[in-house]
């Protein structure tokens, strides 16, 4: 999983560096058209669901913005959803494999 958001995360690096050469006209375009484009699948039920790499992503990009833009973003998943993807994270890295009860099974050179 490690390496599939760091691929995503390079890519979406390049896309970024790709914008630079854009005008800022057409980026204006661009920024109206997704959230138009937002509003209608907000308005979608059932509401999407997200893969893992989505929701870090997300919760990566909601962190660099500030309380003031995070309250004007219009967002598909709700603060809670985010906290609920960082609890999920938290616990699959410190929770042990599962492990049988009781004492482990002797070697066969033993027996």
């Amino acid at each position: 999983m490690a390496i599939r958001l760091i691929y995503l995360l390079g890519c979406q690096t390049f896309r970024w560096l790709a914008l630079l050469a854009r005008s800022s006209a057409a980026k204006d375009i661009e920024i109206l058209m997704l959230r138009h484009q937002l509003t209608v699948a907000q308005r979608i039920q059932p509401r999407p669901r997200f893969s893992w790499s989505d929701g870090a992503v997300m919760a990566a990009l909601l962190r660099m913005a500030n309380k003031q833009q995070r309250s004007h973003l219009a967002l598909l998943v709700t603060p809670r959803s985010v906290l609920r993807w960082h609890a999920r994270l938290v616990a699959r890295k410190w929770t042990y494999p599962y492990r049988r009860p009781g004492r482990p099974p002797k070697p066969e050179a033993l027996r």
